[in-house]
């Protein structure tokens, strides 16, 4: 039984800052993270999507957390075929056109020497790639994916694709087998169903290394709307229930499984880590502060399809 680990795709959120989680004193840069750090064991960094990361704020995250603890980075928006403004690129960036070459590669090398510090102190988890709903199955798309991973071919590497056609049923072991070719992770959702972007609730494994759950929220809103009201959900008990069987499958056939909520609304995604937490017997999830780790590496090894 491989590792998991539970945590949420932010620490930062205004949101959750607001909700009054954190306690009086820890609410500070540093304080919040060693506060999170001491409840668990992984945290997504989503800022990375909006903006650039930096070196010295990678080195402050990895003074202030425990060995053991992983950061999974959510790649920047240009990386990804997503729209970016301007104003989220540095300022000596900012001159050049959405599609220069050149910007691409800087903002490549940027990226990974903000990563740098992160791989050093052994706290980089994954690097994940969610890629638009417009990023439909088809040869271009694929040619994309090797490129990424060309990239990021130092890193372990996860998916998310938001088009669920990648994963329909008569195409879902083509999209494994391409993953497992390039040696990525599949990550898998939980979002509302029944509606026209709804992603299929499948688990696919395709790193024997690194699995990745991530948990969106349930609400009608799903792909419309305001952020909020894309991600405005509580779970319930009965809802993460559901899906015990499915992790403990994961957990079973990886060496670490990164399981994260991202229903950030308030404090909605810690309280439902938590709650899922309790649900598993004690020595089913990490707990935080586990030392001597080392981080999942993903290999191109090949391993059984798991739906």
């Amino acid at each position: 039984m491989g590792e998991m680990l539970i945590g949420t795709c932010s620490w930062t959120d205004k949101a959750l800052v607001a909700s009054g989680w954190y306690p009086p004193g820890r609410r500070d840069p540093e304080g919040r993270l060693r506060h999170y750090a001491e409840r668990f064991p992984v945290v997504e960094v989503d800022a990375g999507y909006y903006a650039l990361p930096s070196v010295r704020n990678s080195m402050l995250w990895a003074e202030r957390t425990p060995p053991g603890f992983r950061f999974d980075v959510k790649a920047f928006s240009l990386l990804t075929g997503h729209p970016t403004r301007t104003a989220a690129l540095p300022a000596d960036l900012r001159g050049y056109g959405a599609g220069d070459p050149e910007l691409l590669d800087e903002v490549w090398h940027r990226f990974g020497a903000a990563l740098r510090p992160l791989e050093e102190a052994g706290r980089l988890g994954a690097v994940l790639f969610q890629f638009p709903p417009r990023f439909t199955p088809g040869p271009g798309a694929e040619a994309v994916l090797h490129r990424t991973r060309k990239r990021a071919s130092r890193w372990p590497m996860a998916v998310e694709f938001r088009h669920p056609d990648w994963w329909r049923e008569d195409r879902r072991e083509r999209t494994a087998a391409l993953l497992r070719d390039l040696g990525a992770t599949a990550v898998a959702v939980d979002t509302a169903q029944g509606l026209p972007t709804s992603m299929p609730p499948v688990t696919p494994v395709t790193s024997p290394a690194l699995g990745v759950v991530r948990f969106h929220g349930r609400s009608a809103a799903w792909g419309t709307g305001s952020k909020e009201d894309r991600f405005r959900h509580a779970y319930d008990r009965a809802e993460l229930r559901e899906w015990l069987p499915r992790l403990r499958c994961l957990a079973s056939r990886v060496e670490q499984l990164h399981v994260l909520f991202n229903n950030c609304c308030g404090d909605a995604a810690v309280r439902a880590a938590e709650t899922l937490r309790g649900l598993l017997e004690p020595h089913e999830a990490a707990a935080p502060r586990v030392a001597g780790v080392r981080g999942a590496r993903t290999t191109g090894r090949a391993v059984p399809r798991s739906w």
